[in-house]
């Protein structure tokens, strides 16, 4: 059966329910492989930040197989993000989980594909041009851990998460809109770039890590590295210069002062700084309570808009593979 982000809420009371004589959710393990991975990371955040009794982890998808958690078992619920459904390391993880008894939730875009048929539960999402901010992969994810706090330790703010997800998709296109012109300006000044890093901190830090690998290496082959704005000043700042190129995302929310403490550095000592900074994309709108864990949805579909026209000048589509689905690896 196929599932929506509208139905998250009924999958996790009825996992509740039947873990309840087997001794509950312990623990909850989201799995995934490049930007499958990194659109998982606001939930990964939001379980360490607001759940006590149950253990939580993000782990890549091979890893998980080779290195699997000792607990991983029927007291947990393993999430599981997987584009087409196609992905053979994730496809690993996902039958790992049928055979150990943990509940198996599917995030997924394709309605038939290999793996659904390890999957207890498969929940479609939200993708494309036209697609809805609050029906995609990570709000999905998000919900999960969400509703598994409010199920079963209570989650204070649920109500005001709930409004969140009903605003992030018009403050998304808002956003979109209002970087357009920048984007072109962005792709004209880095089009011979051989080197772009990302840098962002809390729960939008994975927006920078799917840019930096999925976009700037896969896409268009320039080197990239995504930089947490703690971890700058502890190594990475000194190849700043005037001539290295960062984009920086500027959270709003609680991680907001380490992105404005790299961003001060960077104004001092480098010259090709993109700023996308959520305050000024309106996501302050959504209270201050839940605001961290949206970041990355529009941090996510703001650089799109930036994409396509870098590819563009380029001329280099992001289609264009040398290795992806072309060699044996």
């Amino acid at each position: 059966m196929e599932y929506k982000s509208t139905d998250i809420k009924n999958i996790i009371e009825e996992i509740l329910e039947q873990k309840k004589d087997k001794g509950g959710v312990k623990s909850l393990y989201f799995v995934g492989c490049g930007g499958s991975l990194g659109a998982l990371y606001p939930a990964k955040t939001f379980m360490e930040r607001e759940c006590a009794g149950i253990k939580s982890a993000w782990i890549n998808s091979n890893e998980f197989v080779h290195s699997t958690p000792k607990d991983f078992g029927e007291n947990s619920i393993i999430c599981l993000a997987c584009h087409k459904g196609n992905t053979p390391e994730t496809i690993r993880a996902a039958a790992l989980g049928k055979e150990a008894g943990a509940a198996v939730i599917l995030l997924t875009w394709l309605q038939e594909s290999e793996i659904i048929q390890y999957g207890d539960y498969i929940v479609r999402y939200s993708f494309g041009d036209e697609k809805d901010t609050a029906g995609e992969k990570t709000i999905c994810g998000l919900l999960v851990a969400v509703e598994l706090l409010k199920q079963t330790e209570g989650y204070e703010n649920y109500e005001k998460f709930l409004q969140g997800v009903g605003m992030i998709d018009r403050i998304v296109k808002n956003a979109c809109e209002h970087v357009k012109k920048r984007a072109l300006v962005f792709a004209e000044s880095h089009k011979d770039d051989k080197v772009i890093y990302t840098m962002a901190s809390g729960a939008g830090y994975g927006a920078a890590y799917m840019e930096s690998i999925c976009i700037f290496m896969e896409m268009q082959w320039i080197n990239s590295n995504s930089i947490h704005s703690g971890e700058y000043f502890h190594g990475p700042f000194e190849i700043t210069d005037a001539n290295i190129p960062f984009v920086i995302q500027i959270s709003e929310g609680s991680t907001r002062a380490l992105d404005e403490r790299a961003l001060k550095f960077l104004t001092t000592y480098a010259k090709r700084i993109e700023i996308l900074d959520a305050r000024e994309l309106g996501l302050s709108t959504i209270d201050p309570s839940v605001v961290d864990y949206f970041n990355h949805s529009l941090f996510n579909n703001v650089y799109p808009v930036y994409n396509q026209a870098l590819a563009a000048e380029r001329e280099h589509p992001l289609t264009t593979r040398r290795y992806m689905w072309k060699v044996e690896y």
